[in-house]
Parts: structure tokens; C-alpha cells; sequence
């Protein structure tokens, strides 16, 4: 049971993951410091809302596939007087308690206001990706009042990781934490090939407008 300290909570962004989310908010349940998981289903195909319901968990559905950055923020909105948050991918492999623990450890103790978790010993395509995706991670602890100064996190995108990152060295101090043996689902594995690397391009193409539009020009930030 928790004793004090600041209130956390857990946000998930899903998007077609039937498959692994359940394993995911299993794995936060036993994680006493957490007070609050929400999933936002972001206009899933599949039977993500309907198996994330079944843990008891918040569940957040979106009418369409929004993208990741307004999933995260329709989450945020149902956890406003949290002082940390939690957010995760809903495909993860491996995900233990104890990588949860680390990625919150930081930001608890008041060493950084933001730390992201990298995979490290995972599999080699993972691993590989995301040294190429400068360490756009989607597993991140964050203080509330950090999120509160930013504009436009929910027309990112793919994009919002770089914008937060960018934002915090900005800032204030982000770490980044290393996440042995924690992998995903790659896109190719979920999609197909063919569907996959088209889903990556997307992906990597938002990402491209963030650093264009909301980096270069700096107009991400509140006036």
C-alpha cells in the first residue's frame, strides 16, 4: 500500500494492441508508488478497450485515430492533479516492475524533471531502431508542471517525444535510464512488412515535422 509521496499516474496510449496490453496493466498493478492507470484507446480496430476494461483500469476511447501525441493528451486531462507521469507504449515485451521502479526513481528523488527509458539488451532490431530514432522513447517519467508549460503536444504526432525531450533540456534536466532486457512489438511484426515499414515512414516523417515546424521555429512554447 502507498505511504505518502507524490501522487503518480500511469498513461497508455493504444492503438490496435489487444495482444499485449494486458500484460502491460498487470505489470503496473503491482507497482505500489502508482495511484492512477489510464489506457486511451486511440480509435482502435480491434479489442484493446474491451481487454484493457477487463483489469480495471480507466479506460479512455477516442472516436478515431488521433495519434499518439492527442492520445497522451485526452490521458493527461484525466489525471491533472497527479505530480508525476507515467507514460508507456502498449506493446512492450519483457516489462517487469522493477523497470518500472527505475524509470520513476529519477523524477521521485527529485534528480531531473524528466527520465526516459531506453532499450537496452533487448532484441537487436529494437535496440537498433531507437539509436536511429535518437532516443525518441515512449517510456518516460515527467513531472505534471513540466507538461503544463507546453503547447500543442496533441497535434505532435509520433512527433511529441522529440518535443518533450527538446523542451525539457530546455528547461530543466532530463536522464536518460537504461531498460534491460525491454523490447516491443516492431511495427513490421504487428502490420506485415510491406504495412510496417509504410507505418514506420509515417512515423519517422512526424517526427520530421516536429523538429521543422515546432523546433526550428520554436513555437512550441507557452508566450
Amino acid at each position: 500500500m502507498k505511504d505518502g509521496g507524490p501522487k503518480i499516474c500511469a498513461v497508455i496510449p493504444a492503438y490496435n494492441e489487444e495482444k499485449t496490453i494486458c500484460e502491460i496493466i498487470d505489470t503496473l498493478l503491482l507497482v505500489e508508488d502508482l495511484d492512477k492507470i489510464v489506457v486511451v484507446d486511440d480509435g482502435s480496430d480491434d479489442e484493446t478497450a474491451s481487454a484493457a476494461r477487463q483489469t480495471g483500469v480507466q479506460v479512455v476511447q477516442m472516436a478515431e485515430n488521433s495519434g499518439k501525441g492527442a492520445a497522451l493528451v485526452r490521458g493527461f486531462k484525466e489525471i491533472e492533479d497527479a505530480d508525476i507521469v507515467l507514460t508507456l507504449d502498449a506493446d512492450l515485451l519483457g516489462l517487469t516492475p522493477e523497470h518500472v521502479k527505475k524509470l520513476l526513481a529519477p523524477v521521485k528523488q527529485g534528480e531531473c524533471d524528466m527520465s526516459v527509458g531506453l532499450f537496452n539488451e533487448g532484441r537487436g532490431l529494437t535496440d537498433l531502431a531507437r539509436f536511429f530514432t535518437l532516443n525518441l522513447s515512449g517510456q518516460r517519467a515527467i513531472k505534471m508542471n513540466i507538461l503544463n508549460e507546453i503547447n500543442d503536444l496533441d497535434k505532435e504526432g509520433f512527433g511529441v517525444e522529440l518535443l518533450l525531450n527538446k523542451y525539457v533540456k530546455d528547461h530543466g534536466k532530463l536522464i536518460f535510464v537504461s531498460l534491460p532486457e525491454l523490447t516491443h512489438v516492431m511495427k513490421e511484426e504487428k502490420m506485415g512488412f510491406f504495412r510496417g515499414v509504410k507505418a514506420r515512414l509515417g512515423m519517422y516523417w512526424e517526427i520530421v515535422k516536429t523538429i521543422f515546424i515546432r523546433i526550428i521555429k520554436k513555437q512550441n512554447y507557452r508566450k
